[in-house]
């Protein structure tokens, strides 16, 4: 196997586990992670349209269509007309700002074990081999 494939078989085998135990921590607020990463998205850069969120999370807009009406109903986010009236914001709501404080916390302790051992240095060259790959990947 070359390094490269290794590589991204390594990423692969932490992936799904990854993912899996993250839907379960966050399991108490009725979320799932890709909910999750649109709540971080708007709590980090504020009101975005859907078609930007689609954007950033590499997904098709009616996946973000369901996604957002799923946080809505969970009084999470809610969405406001935009500039032009067929386009529509989500922001978080009062209560959502205030989960998504309270999930980072919940979640902080779940990171730090997936992360034990692992030098701080290290976790920011992997950072930045991830980004790279990923701007590779979109060119």
């Amino acid at each position: 196997m070359t390094i490269e494939q290794e590589f991204f078989n390594q990423y692969r085998l932490m992936y799904r586990p990854f993912i899996n135990q993250l839907n379960v921590q966050l399991e108490p607020y009725q979320l799932y992670s890709s909910q999750w990463a649109v709540l971080r998205f708007l709590k980090d850069r504020g009101p975005h349209s859907f078609v930007d969120i689609a954007t950033f999370m590499s997904i098709e807009k009616p996946s973000v269509t369901k996604l957002v009406h799923k946080l809505v109903e969970l009084g999470y986010v809610e969405t406001v007309a935009g500039k032009d009236k067929r386009e529509k914001l989500v922001h978080l709501s009062a209560h959502g700002d205030e989960l998504v404080q309270e999930i980072k916390l919940h979640l902080s302790p779940f990171f730090e074990q997936a992360l034990a051992g692992v030098p701080e240095q290290e976790i920011e060259i992997a950072t930045k081999v991830l980004a790279r790959i990923c701007m590779n990947i979109n060119q």
